[in-house]
């Protein structure tokens, strides 16, 4: 994983059922199977820095993901380096891959995307993705240092 800008989308697994509490968003039902959270990194350590903090799990919850981390496992990590924001891009393309739920508003407050998002009963696949979004990825491992 670089310390560059870019986007993310942060593969987690589900091996609870519960409703759980999200700061101001309200309750989300987390049921077993697959999240997918769509980000992007232009702030200082870039892609590493956020991924790293989100894999290792956060102290501070600042995003709605920060919340989600704390039920779930981080699974994969896929990276992308354009010099431009294509977290909307990317969230575009999971909510038309097959199987992909968004889960309405979480993580897009300041955008408007349906959401930042997604959940599956199985694991997406990176090659679905990439065909979908069109973006070269790199797949990361998830791991407290980023």
């Amino acid at each position: 994983m670089r310390p560059v800008s870019g986007t993310y989308a942060l593969v987690l697994r589900s091996a609870i059922r519960s409703g759980i509490a999200i700061g101001r968003w309200g309750t989300l039902e987390l049921r077993r199977g697959y999240y997918v959270y769509v980000g992007s990194a232009f702030g200082p350590g870039g892609v590493r820095a956020r991924v790293g903090r989100h894999c290792r799990g956060a102290t501070a919850r600042h995003w709605h993901v920060d919340y989600l981390r704390e039920f779930t496992s981080p699974v994969a990590v896929w990276c992308g380096y354009a010099p431009v924001r294509r977290e909307h891009h990317w969230a575009d393309a999971f909510g038309r891959m097959p199987g992909m739920r968004p889960v309405s508003g979480f993580g897009c407050s300041d955008c408007r995307c349906a959401a930042h998002l997604f959940y599956s009963t199985k694991r997406p696949q990176a090659s679905e993705f990439t065909t979908l979004a069109g973006d070269d990825i790199e797949i990361c491992r998830c791991t407290a240092g980023g």
